[in-house]
C-alpha cells in the first residue's frame, strides 16, 4: 500500500494550515459565501440541501484498517454517526459543521489521507477494479499505475482549471470492474508480444446529461508511454473543449463533436511533441519502485479446498449464498476475495455506521493482511481472506448486519443520495432503492432472478450510474411531481452500453411495480436460468418490456 513521501505529508500539511485560515475568515464574515465557494471546493467541500457535505479521497479505492478506523472515528466525533460510500471509491460526510472540517482534515493527516480533488474542474479521484491485486484473472496489478496518475495529476499546474471534471479509470483485468468505458480516460493493461506491460487506451466516455461509451483511440501503449500519452489526451481537452456551456464542456462532447477520428489525430499529434523532451518518459526503476508498494502479501501457503468452508455452505443456506455471491477467486489458491455488501435488505446503498467501520477495519486486520477496498459500486471489499477463515468472517459480519450474500443481486443496488441530502436533485433515490430491495428480498427469489445491477440517481448528472444499470432509474421533476424514468439494457463491463429508455416515467408510488413488471417479464421470457436478464434483454429488445409495462397498444 502506498506511504506518503515528504512532499505528499508536507503539502498535505500546508493545505490544511491553508484552509483552517480559509474558514475561520468565512465564519467571522471576512469572506462571503461567493468568496469562499471556490476556496471550499478546493478542499472537497460542497454546500448540500441542509448542511455541508465533505468528500473523502480515498486513492483508487485501497484503504487501510488504521485509515478505516479514523473514518469510523470522525463519523461519530464530527458527523452522525455514518458515511456514504461514493461510486468514485470516496466517502462522503453529510453532516460536519463548517468550523470543524479543519480538525477533521487534520485527523485526516494523521492517517495519510485528505480531501483535495474531489471537486472542481481538475483530475478527479483515479479510480481502478476494486479487486485489484487479487483477482484470479488479473493480468497485473492496475494500482501502480493510478498511483503514478494520482501523483502526476496532483495540482498539476497545466490541469488544475480544465472546462470540466476529469475522471480516469484503470482496469487490469479483461473483465472490467472498473467501467472504464465510462470515463474521460479508460485505460486497460495488456500484454504486449513480449509480455512487456502496455495499455489500450479509451477516451471520450461518461454518464450525466449525454451518456456515451469511449473510443478506443490506441490499441497498444508501452507503459513507459502512459503519462506522455494522458497528458497529450489532457492538453488538446484543454485547449480545445468547450468552456461557454458547461453543459457541452466535457470532453465526450469534443470528441462527438470533433469526430473520433480527428481527436485521435490531435491526441497522437500532441503525443509526438510531449515526447521529444523525454521529461514525461516513464522510467522502469520509478515504475518498480511505486510497484514496490504493492507488493502481493505474503500469504501462507493453503489447498485450494477449505474443509471449514465447505461444512459451512453445507450447514448453512444463508452462508452458502454468501459464499456464492460475495466470494471471489483469489489469485492464490485457498484464498478469496470477499465482498462486505453495504446493501443489507431494505437499507441504505453504501451508508456504513461508525461501529461498522471499526468492525470491517478489525477484520481486515485480522483475516485480509490490513488491507481494505470501496468499490465504485458501493460495498467494501477485503482482497485477502483465507478460505478457512471465511465462516468466522462471516459470523463477525453478521453480527453487525454486513453478512448480505447479495453481491450482483438485484438488491445489490447503487443509489445516489438524491434529494435527501443533494442540492442538484429532482427526485429522492434513497427511499426507492430501500422499497426495491424489499420488494426483491427474499433468499430464494433473488437467487432465481440471478445477476442484475439496479442502478438509481436522483438527476441527470448520473452520480447513480443509471445510465449503464442493467435496470436504470433516473429521477426527474414533473410539474412539481417525483416520476422514475426507466432505461434497460445499460452495462459498465467490457461489453459497455448505455440503456435505453423504455417509455414515459412512473411515480414514486408505481414505480416498484414497475421494476417488478419488468423483471417477471424477463423470467417469463428467459432462455432458461443460465440466461442473465442483461442477455435476455440484449436478445429480447425493448418491446416484450414495453408492453408488459403499458399495453399491447
Amino acid at each position: 500500500m502506498y506511504r506518503y513521501d515528504e512532499f505528499d505529508h508536507g503539502f498535505v500539511t500546508s493545505r490544511v494550515a491553508q484552509f483552517r485560515d480559509q474558514v475561520e475568515r468565512r465564519l467571522s464574515g471576512e469572506l462571503t459565501e461567493d468568496q469562499f465557494r471556490p476556496l471550499r471546493l478546493m478542499n472537497g467541500v460542497y454546500l448540500q440541501l441542509h448542511a455541508y457535505m465533505l468528500r473523502i479521497a480515498v486513492p483508487y479505492g485501497t484503504l487501510s484498517s488504521r485509515q478505516l478506523r479514523m473514518l469510523g472515528h470522525i463519523g461519530r466525533k464530527y458527523d452522525r454517526g455514518y458515511g456514504h460510500f461514493t461510486t468514485r471509491q470516496n466517502l462522503q460526510f453529510n453532516w460536519p459543521a463548517l468550523k470543524d472540517i479543519p480538525a477533521i482534515l487534520d485527523d485526516l493527516a494523521s492517517v495519510e489521507m485528505h480531501a483535495l480533488q474531489t471537486s472542481g474542474n481538475c483530475i478527479r479521484n483515479v479510480t481502478t477494479d476494486h479487486f485489484a491485486g487479487a483477482a484470479a484473472d488479473e493480468i497485473a496489478d492496475p494500482r501502480p499505475y493510478a498511483e503514478i496518475l494520482r501523483q502526476w495529476s496532483s495540482i498539476h499546474p497545466e490541469f488544475s482549471y480544465l472546462p470540466r471534471k476529469f475522471k480516469i479509470a484503470v482496469t487490469g483485468a479483461p473483465k472490467d470492474r472498473a467501467a472504464i468505458q465510462v470515463h474521460d480516460i479508460g485505460l486497460e493493461l495488456k500484454r504486449g508480444p513480449d509480455g512487456e506491460i502496455g495499455f489500450a487506451v479509451y477516451v471520450g466516455g461518461g454518464q450525466g446529461r449525454t451518456p456515451m461509451i469511449a473510443h478506443k483511440v490506441r490499441d497498444y501503449l508501452p507503459e513507459e508511454d502512459l503519462l506522455a500519452y494522458v497528458e497529450a489526451i489532457m492538453r488538446v481537452y484543454n485547449l480545445h473543449g468547450r468552456r461557454d456551456n458547461k453543459y457541452k464542456a466535457r470532453i465526450k462532447i469534443l470528441v462527438h463533436e470533433t469526430g473520433a477520428e480527428e481527436i485521435t489525430r490531435q491526441i497522437e499529434a500532441e503525443f509526438v511533441e510531449v515526447k521529444k523532451t523525454e521529461l514525461l518518459r516513464l522510467p522502469d526503476e520509478e515504475i518498480q519502485r511505486i510497484t514496490a508498494y504493492f507488493a502481493a502479501p505474503d500469504l501462507a501457503p493453503k489447498p485450494a479446498r477449505s474443509g471449514a468452508f465447505e461444512a459451512a455452505k453445507a450447514d448453512s443456506a444463508a452462508f452458502a449464498a454468501f459464499a456464492e455471491n460475495n466470494v471471489t477467486p483469489h489469485k492464490a489458491p485457498g484464498y478469496g476475495v470477499v465482498t462486505v455488501s453495504l446493501k443489507p435488505i431494505g437499507g441504505i446503498p453504501g451508508d456504513a455506521t461508525d461501529v461498522q467501520m471499526e468492525v470491517v477495519a478489525d477484520l481486515a486486520e485480522a483475516y485480509s493482511q490490513s488491507e481494505i477496498r470501496v468499490s465504485h459500486e458501493q460495498n467494501l471489499v477485503l482482497p485477502h481472506v483465507a478460505l478457512d477463515d471465511v465462516p468466522a468472517l462471516y459470523a463477525k459480519l453478521a453480527e453487525h448486519g454486513l453478512a448480505t450474500g447479495n453481491a450482483g443481486l438485484v438488491t445489490d443496488i447503487i443509489a445516489c443520495p438524491g434529494l435527501d441530502y443533494c442540492a442538484l436533485a429532482n427526485a429522492r433515490s434513497i427511499n426507492i432503492a430501500q422499497d426495491l430491495s424489499n420488494r426483491f428480498g427474499a433468499p430464494e427469489r433473488q437467487k432465481d432472478i440471478g445477476e442484475l445491477k439496479i442502478k438509481i440517481s436522483g438527476c441527470i448528472n448520473a452520480c447513480g450510474h443509471h445510465h449503464v444499470g442493467h435496470i436504470g432509474l433516473l429521477g426527474v421533476d414533473r410539474r412539481g411531481e417525483e416520476v422514475y424514468q426507466i432505461t434497460l439494457g445499460g452495462s459498465g463491463d467490457e461489453t459497455a452500453s448505455v440503456g435505453a429508455l423504455v417509455g414515459p416515467g412512473f411515480t414514486g408510488d408505481q414505480v416498484v411495480d414497475a421494476v417488478e413488471t419488468v423483471v417477471d417479464t424477463y423470467l417469463k421470457l428467459r432462455q432458461g436460468p443460465d440466461e442473465t436478464f442483461l442477455s435476455a434483454v440484449r436478445r429480447l429488445g425493448q418491446q416484450p418490456f414495453k408492453e408488459a409495462l403499458y399495453g399491447a397498444a
